[in-house]
């Protein structure tokens, strides 16, 4: 009777000796974990190139107060320089005691001197050897040192990252504005038979008066070097620099981006301007399909094929109560604005041509499809090939 009364009762008993097993270990092990009070969580990183090496700026999240009017995640900037980056990075440890941890990192910016002067693989090799560096890290480009756009105070958020990688959410690439890019899928075409890539060229500019995120000037950011109030900051990433074999070697303006975009079928909600005999008006991209398709029939050609629908969403000057309450563009306006999509995509082709990028993935199409056509069209292929742009307008009705 007591044998099978432990029988009935062997469950439970292993159950509270597995709790207090667990319950043991929780309190007694920190499992292998750094102390968070000794780990620098470094939000973005601003590389650039010095004489001896490189200079890492790196954005360390620090956690704000509990309360509701002090709560949120504010930053510190600590730079270091050193022969390679990873050099930087363990010079940052060594400045700070913290422990610098890059699984939280989602922007990586090169200054645009480093990357017009030399391979910036020599800048990123660190990050993509590093196990805990995400592949989704966004990549950029900027307009003078990373290190002073990393730096700088956000008229928009609390940290200058944070306000940067507002400029690449999803919304902001289905309005076709900007052309982004990741650390992954830089690599890729770096390493890939094209050896060419793209980044978002990233501009800082001074907000003029106004307030910070937080409603008040001092926490947009601290003292200035003349003991004033350090000027806010807002940013802009609507151009897009090209690359081949790591290296900058072109600058996409405002309008070849939006039809990069538009090519690569990306824009649902973006918006153009157009004319309506002498008035503009702003028409909305409701359906896009975009494509590049390479023919080797007779010679190589480029099919840059555009398929959109629009629809009236603004004009400049006053309308009639029917016009307004219409969606439907005029065949008119269809033919201005394939007039302009046309030049825009003939420019964006030259620019790139003449850089010697590959864009559009042309070499690796081919490379795909024949080894035999790819060996023979190598290194010719990019001067020879000839765009035949097909761009198709509708209204929505």
């Amino acid at each position: 009777m007591k044998f099978r009364k432990f029988l009935h009762t062997l469950p439970m008993k292993i159950y509270l000796i597995l709790a207090a097993i667990v319950v043991f270990a929780f309190f007694s092990n920190d499992f292998g974990l750094v102390d968070i009070q000794k780990t620098a969580i470094i939000l973005a990183a601003g590389i650039d190139k010095t004489e001896n090496g490189f200079s890492v700026t790196a954005q360390i999240a620090v956690p704000k107060g509990s309360d509701r009017t002090t709560g949120g995640t504010s930053s510190v900037e600590i730079e270091a320089e050193g022969e390679t980056v990873s050099d930087c990075i363990s010079l940052i440890f060594a400045k700070t005691g913290w422990v610098p941890k890059l699984v939280f990192c989602d922007l990586i910016v090169i200054g645009e001197a480093a990357a017009k002067g030399e391979d910036i693989i020599s800048h990123l090799n660190y990050f993509l050897r590093n196990d805990y560096m995400p592949d989704s890290c966004l990549l950029a480009v900027c307009e003078g040192k990373a290190g002073e756009l990393i730096s700088s105070a956000s008229a928009i958020d609390d940290a200058s990252s944070l306000a940067i990688e507002k400029l690449f959410s999803d919304a902001a690439q289905k309005s076709g504005m900007v052309a982004v890019s990741t650390l992954k899928d830089f690599a890729i075409g770096y390493y890939g038979v094209s050896e060419s890539g793209f980044l978002p060229y990233i501009r800082m500019t001074e907000q003029q008066g106004g307030q910070s995120a937080g409603g008040d000037s001092e926490s947009g950011g601290g003292s200035g070097a003349n003991g004033g109030e350090e000027s806010q900051k807002v940013y802009s990433a609507e151009e897009t620099a090209l690359f081949k074999k790591g290296k900058m070697v072109a600058l996409l303006s405002r309008e070849e981006t939006f039809a990069f975009s538009l090519l690569r079928g990306k824009v649902f909600s973006g918006t153009l301007n157009a004319t309506d005999g002498e008035k503009a008006v702003t028409l909305t991209v409701v359906r896009n399909k975009g494509g590049v398709a390479l023919k080797m029939n007779n010679a190589p050609t480029a099919e840059l094929s555009l398929s959109l629908t629009l629809r009236l969403c603004c004009r400049g000057v006053s309308a009639s109560i029917s016009d307004i309450a219409s969606d439907s563009v005029s065949p008119e306006i269809l033919g201005n604005v394939k007039q302009l999509l046309t030049e825009h995509v003939e420019k964006l082709w030259t620019t790139a041509k003449d850089a010697g990028c590959d864009l559009f993935m042309l070499q690796r199409t081919l490379y795909r499809r024949s080894l035999k056509e790819y060996a023979k069209w190598k290194d010719a292929l990019l001067p020879a090939v000839r765009p035949l742009p097909k761009i198709e307008l509708k209204s929505m009705k």
